[in-house]
């Protein structure tokens, strides 16, 4: 391939007028930056709102462990509201979701002999033929597919048999009898096939017999989940094909105990989400994250407790996880069984423990102490592993550029953007905080001695925009085009600034502020997850030299890793139609692809259980017409095959 600099001209049309502006572009194919980061095109899922239960988990129960205590007063549901982010009122779960079955005083909880937490529910019988038990509403069922599950059941010998009952709404219900009851609890097994649809299907755990018995907990989970994972939420994931996955905070992981999500799943304890509403099941802990990790075929980036986390604590997490089983915590591994060491590399020592809404939260001057103290004990466990500090541009991330130099390998920094009504300004902002970062850190490196000879590069492990009502749970807003105009310029924000940005972790995947929004039954790409997964498949990873004024669009070129293939993508924030023409292309292309996502409507979203409207389409283009077009409000990126 010869190294030729190609001009590109922008055309742009106006709509009322057959004159033009001519804007001159160049790409010079000898003016390279650093290759952009695969890690560039991370993600991050937290145990927060509808992110991981009621998303990406299968479990189809609410509070399946009873945190909660079921109670004669049925009112399960709390309602918030977030000002901070312009966030209307939403439902989360605040009480029991399980409704008694019976007269008052059917169901008492007993706290003495437990199942798992700090208690289980103890169904009293009339002992008259009247059955009695709990239920809870509002499961979504889909036709012709089959749904399996487990109970723990204890009682008296009288109280068999316990029915289990799925009951739809057109009056079909599916049951399943247990037999025989014994004073410790034992677990049975549940399978149901529906042949017909049902979207507000009830589960009941009744008996008409004498005496009582105790439900330890329930599961109920399609059959074709994927080691518990949703199969449809993890076909898209593979379609994202994110190399990276930060987990399990945010927030969350200032108050979290790994130890609770490891050993068996039902006897995990339920606990009070510590960061955020509603229940932490903990049926999803280290081996599931790790398991999902095997499935995508992403890399695992773990954040460590250091809000009210110990040393020990992190210390142990590390060796839990990479250590072999002649270690105490690779032992304890094995027996949970997972023997061979899963020798994960990424870790974020903490998240934003800048912040005074951060549980464990402390000056400045003491964490870059516990920082250094954490760093250490996690190397000396593992000294090939790759730490994160936390960081935050100015005073916070100067320090600890001063003081934790040497306990970490890279820093992380956060970015969230709010709504803004003209779409131009809107779109502008990822990229804006994107740059202005990049600026700042390139300043760090001038200016504090202690980063000399050191390459201490960003990972973004938090960034997105966050604005608008919360749709699907907590922290669940809705996305629309004008959101994935911006993530795309962000992208190339990114792409520009290669040299110090080494991971970025969109936000948090799944439902929450996430690129994937789920109902019961269905998932589908929010718009935001369309460049997301564009980019990831399509564009090139050695960023090209551009020049030029491109007006108000941005457009980004990379040559792919072989130099074969010139990427560039155009995205056009206006709601004029824009050409971009490549002058003598003919000369150096051979082969041309172009995908576009665009709508005239800026403010048009995808959601679940209704097709998409917005998509990525695949184009053809005819090499003899040499010009990149760009629709109004839209995205375009071409993949031109270089002649050699």
């Amino acid at each position: 391939m010869n190294n030729t600099i190609i001009f590109l001209f922008l055309v742009i049309f106006p709509l009322n007028s057959l004159l033009y502006a001519q804007i001159d572009v160049t790409v010079d194919l000898e003016q390279t930056g650093e290759p952009i980061s695969e890690y560039i095109y991370g993600q991050f899922i937290e145990h927060l709102g509808r992110c991981i239960y009621g998303g990406i988990w299968a479990e189809m129960l609410e509070d399946r462990k009873f945190y909660y205590p079921v109670t004669d007063n049925f009112q399960p549901y709390g309602i918030a509201s977030d000002s901070y982010w312009n966030a209307g009122e939403y439902k989360y779960l605040n009480a029991s979701p399980w409704q008694v079955i019976g007269p008052e005083g059917t169901v008492t909880m007993d706290s003495v002999n437990a199942f798992t937490g700090a208690h289980s529910p103890v169904i009293h019988l009339p002992g008259n033929g009247t059955a009695a038990g709990i239920r809870q509403d509002g499961l979504a069922l889909v036709q012709g597919k089959e749904y399996t599950g487990r109970i723990a059941l204890a009682g008296d010998a009288g109280a068999s048999p316990v029915e289990v009952r799925l009951v739809q709404e057109n009056g079909k219900v599916l049951t399943q009898k247990i037999y025989k009851l014994e004073p410790e609890f034992q677990t049975f097994p549940l399978k149901f096939r529906v042949k017909a649809p049902g979207h507000n299907t009830r589960l009941e755990i009744i008996s008409a017999g004498k005496g009582k018995f105790t439900v330890g907990t329930v599961s109920i989970m399609p059959s074709d989940n994927i080691n518990g994972w949703r199969r449809n939420v993890v076909a898209l994931l593979k379609e994202l094909n994110s190399p990276i996955y930060r987990w399990p905070g945010g927030n969350f992981v200032s108050g979290y105990n790994w130890r609770d999500g490891i050993g068996d799943r039902d006897k995990r304890p339920p606990r009070k989400n510590p960061a955020w509403k509603g229940v932490e099941h903990n049926d999803v802990g280290i081996h599931e994250f790790m398991d999902l990790m095997t499935i995508l075929n992403a890399e695992p980036y773990i954040a460590v407790n250091t809000g009210l986390g110990t040393v020990e604590e992190v210390a142990e997490e590390v060796e839990y996880c990479n250590s072999p089983v002649s270690t105490p915590m690779g032992k304890l591994r094995a027996e949970n069984g997972h023997p061979e060491p899963w020798k994960v590399t990424w870790w974020a020592v903490g998240n934003e423990m800048y912040g005074n809404w951060q549980l464990g939260y402390m000056p400045l001057s003491e964490y870059v102490k516990k920082h250094n103290r954490v760093a250490e004990a996690m190397r000396k466990v593992d000294p090939d592993i790759e730490l994160v500090g936390v960081g935050e541009t100015g005073e916070w991330s100067q320090a600890m550029l001063k003081i934790c130099s040497d306990y970490m390998n890279f820093i992380s920094e956060h970015i969230y953007c709010k709504d803004k009504p003209d779409v131009f300004a809107h779109t502008r902002q990822l990229a804006e905080q994107i740059k202005y970062k990049a600026d700042e850190h390139r300043k760090y490196r001038k200016e504090i001695p202690e980063l000399q000879g050191k390459d201490i590069r960003i990972a973004m492990d938090e960034w997105n925009f966050w604005y608008g009502d919360y749709i699907y749970g907590e922290l669940g807003v809705r996305y629309h085009l004008k959101d994935a105009l911006g993530v795309a310029i962000g992208l190339h924000e990114f792409f520009r600034n290669s040299d110090l940005y080494d991971m970025a972790n969109y936000a948090q995947t799944v439902n929450v502020i996430g690129c994937i929004k789920t109902s019961q039954t269905d998932a589908v790409f929010a718009t935001t997850g369309l460049p997301l997964k564009l980019y990831r498949g399509k564009f090139g990873t050695v960023p090209v030299k551009l020049n030029g004024d491109t007006g108000m669009l941005d457009i980004a070129a990379a040559l792919t890793t072989d130099n074969e293939i010139l990427t560039v993508a155009i995205v056009n924030p206006t709601p004029k139609y824009e050409r971009v023409i490549l002058q003598g292309a003919g000369d150096h292309f051979s082969k041309v692809g172009k995908w576009v996502i665009a709508d005239a409507d800026p403010e048009i979203y995808n959601e679940p259980d209704v097709e998409p409207r917005v998509v990525i389409k695949e184009e053809s283009v005819r090499l003899s017409e040499p010009v990149l077009e760009v629709p109004a409000y839209g995205i375009a990126l071409y993949r031109l095959e270089l002649r050699q």
